[in-house]
C-alpha cells in the first residue's frame, strides 16, 4: 500500500500543475495581457461620481467636466517645451518638475501630467495635443457644488498618494478620492467602478485597435447617488447664524438618529477645492492655525460642557436614590462644600427642588445632589465608576460610531482617571465636585451634547446619530437603526424635561421664547483657560445651549457652542430658538433675535487671542456683503453684564 500512494500523490501532483499551465497558457491569457503591456496600451473610462441630494430631495453636489492632461514619458519625442506651457500656463520648471515625479513613478506607464483642466483651459491644448507626442487627455468629472455651505460635511475630492496606489488595486496614480466629510465615509458608494480598455499598437507603437477586440474590456459604472439626512435649509440658515463667530451647531431628528444640521465656524465655500486651484486654497486653509477652518468644531472640538451637564447630574441622582423630586437644598448664592471652599452661583439664593433648580440652573443643588451619588458607596472610586457608567450610556465619553470619518470621544472620568491624578494620596467628591456641574475632567463635543439633548428627548434611548437617510439600491447600515437604552428609568426623564420647559417660562431662556412653540432647554457658561505667555489665563467664557421642540413628540435635539461667546443666553440661546423656529415653521417670527445674531461679530475677541488670519479676513469681505444684503441694522454690542446665566 506504502509502495502504490507515493507514485500516486506524486502522479496526481504533476497533473494539477499540468492542467494549471495549460489553463495559464491556453484558455486564460490574462497575464499574457500584462506581459504584452508594451504593445497595449490601458484607457481607463471614469465614470460620474454619485450625486447628493439632501433629506427632501434638493440637490447638494453634481457633477462637472474635467479633463486631465496625461503623459507617458518614455513616448516623448521633440517636444515643443516652450509652447507646450505656453498653452497651459505653466513655466518650464513646473514642466521639468511634473515630469521628474512621471518618470519615477514609470516611464512606460501612463500618469496625470497635469490635472483638473476645465473646458476653456483644455480648449486650446485640444487643438494642438497632436503635435506633442507621449502626451493624450483623460476625460474625467469633477464635482459641481450647487450650494455655497456644507463643505464640513460634503468633504472634497483629491488625488489618491502613492502609499495608497500601493495598497489598494482599485486605484492608479492620478486617481481621485473622497477625502473628509461624506465624500470620504461612502467613497465606495459614490465612485462607481472605472471601466478600461486595452488598445492594441504595433511595432511603431501606432493603435491598431482593441486588444482581443475588446475581450478584457469592461464598462464603467456610475457611482450611487445618495440623500443626507441635512436638511438644506437649516445648515445653510446655521451658517449664516454663526458668521463672525467661532463654533458648532449640531441638530438631531431625536425618533432617528438624524443629523439635520452640521454646522462648524468658520468654514469655506467648497467650491474652491475644484480645479487647478484646488492644492493652492486647501494649503492655504490647512495652514490657518488660528481660525482652523478645516477644523470640524461640531465633531472635534472638545469643551466643558458648563450648566448643560446638570441634566445628567440630576438624573444619575433620581437613578441612583439619594434624591427625590421633593428633595430641597438652599443655596447662599452657592454653597460651602469644604473648609475654605466655597463654590458661587448665579441663581438668586434660596430653596431648591429638581424643578426650580433646573429653570434657575442652580449649583448648589446639583453639587449637592453630586455629593450625594458619591457618598452613597463606601469607597469612592467605585461610586464614580458607577456615575461613569450611567452617563456613558448615554454615548458620552467614547467615539459615538455616526457615519462621518473623524470625531473625538470627550472624556467622563472613572476611577482610572483619578488614581493617574491622586497616586498618593485619596480624594472623594468633594474634590471632583466640579464634575457636577459641567466643568472638571468632564468634556463633550457639541454632538455629544446634542445626542444627549435627543436622548432626554426620548425619554431614555437614541439611535446612533447618522447623516445618511438613503442610498440607491442599498440599505443603511442596521446600527442606525438599533435602539440604544440607558441606564436612567424613563419615569426619572418627565420631572427633567418639566424643568427644561420652564427654562423658557420661568428661568434663563425667558425672554428666548418663540410664541406657540414649547422648547424644552437649558442655558451654559463654561469657562475658559488658556496659556498665553506661558500663564494660565482666564479668557471670556464659552456661550451653551441645549434644546429640544416641541415639548410632547420632539422634532428637533440641537446644541450649540459658541467660543467666547460668554454666557448662554447671550449668542447660543438665541441661535437655538431661531434654528428651532426655522426647521418647524419654515420662518422667522423672532426677527430680534435673528437681526442682533446676524450683526453680532466675536473677531474682535478673537484677534486679541491671535490675530487674524488671511482665510478669515478674505471671509469677512464676502460676510459682510452677505449681512448687508439682509439688513441695514447697525452692529450690536454685547454687554454680557446683562444677560443671564
Amino acid at each position: 500500500m506504502r509502495k502504490v500512494l507515493l507514485p500516486s500523490l506524486i502522479i496526481i501532483a504533476a497533473s494539477l500543475l499540468v492542467i494549471r499551465i495549460f489553463y495559464l497558457q491556453i484558455i486564460d491569457d490574462s497575464f499574457k495581457l500584462k506581459s504584452d503591456n508594451n504593445a497595449i496600451k490601458i484607457k481607463y473610462d471614469y465614470p460620474e461620481r454619485g450625486y447628493i441630494y439632501d433629506r427632501n430631495g434638493k440637490l447638494l453636489v453634481a457633477n462637472q467636466a474635467s479633463y486631465d492632461i496625461m503623459v507617458i514619458p518614455r513616448e516623448l519625442k521633440n517636444t515643443d517645451t516652450l509652447e507646450f506651457c505656453q498653452l497651459l500656463n505653466i513655466t518650464k520648471e513646473d514642466f521639468i518638475k511634473k515630469m521628474e515625479k512621471a518618470k519615477i513613478y514609470s516611464p512606460r506607464l501612463p500618469s496625470v501630467f497635469l490635472p483638473q483642466l476645465n473646458k476653456s483651459e483644455f480648449a486650446a491644448f485640444q487643438e494642438k495635443i497632436r503635435k506633442f507626442e507621449g502626451f493624450y487627455f483623460q476625460k474625467r468629472s469633477l464635482r459641481d457644488y450647487e450650494v455655497a455651505f456644507g463643505a464640513n460635511i460634503f468633504g472634497f475630492i483629491t488625488q489618491v498618494n502613492e502609499r495608497l496606489v500601493a495598497k489598494n488595486p482599485y486605484y492608479n496614480s492620478g486617481d481621485l478620492i473622497g477625502k473628509q466629510g461624506v465624500e470620504e465615509s461612502y467613497e465606495e458608494t459614490l465612485r462607481g467602478i472605472k471601466g478600461v480598455k486595452y488598445i492594441q499598437k504595433d511595432k511603431y507603437n501606432r493603435e491598431i485597435g482593441s486588444y482581443k477586440e475588446g475581450k478584457y474590456d469592461t464598462t464603467a459604472v456610475q457611482g450611487e447617488d445618495i440623500n443626507l439626512t441635512i436638511d438644506a435649509v437649516l445648515q445653510k440658515y446655521g451658517e449664516e447664524l454663526m458668521i463672525n463667530k467661532r463654533g458648532g451647531i449640531v441638530a438631531i431628528e431625536p425618533k432617528s438618529g438624524e443629523i439635520l444640521a452640521l454646522v462648524t465656524a468658520p468654514s469655506y465655500d467648497p467650491s474652491i477645492l475644484v480645479g487647478r486651484q484646488r492644492s493652492k486654497n486647501y494649503t492655504r486653509l490647512y495652514r490657518d492655525s488660528i481660525a482652523k477652518p478645516l477644523y470640524d468644531r461640531g465633531l472635534l472640538a472638545e469643551y466643558p460642557p458648563g450648566s448643560p451637564f446638570k441634566i445628567m447630574t440630576g438624573l444619575v441622582g433620581l437613578q441612583e436614590r439619594v434624591v427625590d423630586e421633593q428633595t430641597t437644598f438652599i443655596c447662599n448664592h452657592g454653597f460651602s462644600y469644604a473648609r475654605g471652599r466655597f463654590q458661587g452661583c448665579h441663581c438668586g439664593g434660596g430653596v431648591r427642588d429638581l424643578h426650580v433648580g433646573i429653570y434657575k440652573s442652580c449649583n448648589a443643588y446639583f453639587s449637592n445632589v453630586y455629593l450625594r451619588t458619591i457618598a452613597k458607596y463606601a469607597k469612592a472610586p467605585y461610586a464614580i465608576d458607577v456615575w461613569s457608567n450611567h452617563i456613558k450610556s448615554f454615548g458620552l465619553g467614547q467615539f459615538m460610531g455616526y457615519d462621518l470619518p473623524t470625531g473625538k470621544k470627550g472624556k467622563i472620568p472613572d476611577s482610572k482617571t483619578y488614581k493617574k491624578m491622586y497616586p498618593d494620596w485619596g480624594w472623594s467628591g468633594k474634590t471632583i465636585i466640579s464634575n457636577a456641574i459641567g466643568q472638571g475632567e468632564v468634556l463633550m463635543t457639541p454632538i455629544q451634547l446634542a445626542n444627549m439633548m435627543a436622548t432626554v428627548a426620548n425619554e431614555g434611548y437614541y439611535y446612533t446619530p447618522h447623516i445618511i437617510k438613503k442610498i440607491e439600491g442599498e440599505t443603511i447600515d442596521k446600527k442606525f437603526t438599533t435602539k440604544h437604552v440607558t441606564t436612567i428609568d424613563k419615569k426619572y426623564f418627565k420631572p427633567m424635561i418639566s424643568g427644561l420647559f420652564d427654562v423658557y417660562n420661568l428661568g434663563t431662556a425667558y425672554y428666548l421664547r418663540v410664541e406657540g412653540i414649547d422648547i424644552c432647554g437649558k442655558t451654559g457658561t463654561a469657562e475658559n483657560f488658556a496659556k498665553i505667555d506661558g500663564k494660565r489665563t482666564k479668557l471670556e467664557d464659552h456661550s451653551i445651549f441645549v434644546a429640544f421642540a416641541p415639548k410632547d413628540n420632539p422634532k428637533i435635539a440641537i446644541a450649540i457652542m459658541i467660543e467666547n461667546g460668554g454666557y448662554g443666553a447671550t449668542i447660543a440661546g438665541p441661535i437655538a430658538s431661531l434654528m428651532i423656529e426655522k426647521y418647524l415653521r419654515q420662518k422667522i417670527t423672532r426677527t430680534d433675535l435673528e437681526t442682533r445674531i446676524l450683526n453680532t461679530s466675536l473677531q474682535g475677541r478673537y484677534a486679541k487671542l491671535g490675530g487674524l488670519s488671511e482665510t478669515v479676513k478674505l471671509q469677512l469681505r464676502l460676510q459682510d456683503s452677505i449681512l448687508k444684503s439682509k439688513t441695514k441694522t447697525p452692529k450690536i454690542k454685547i454687554d454680557s453684564t446683562k444677560q443671564q446665566h
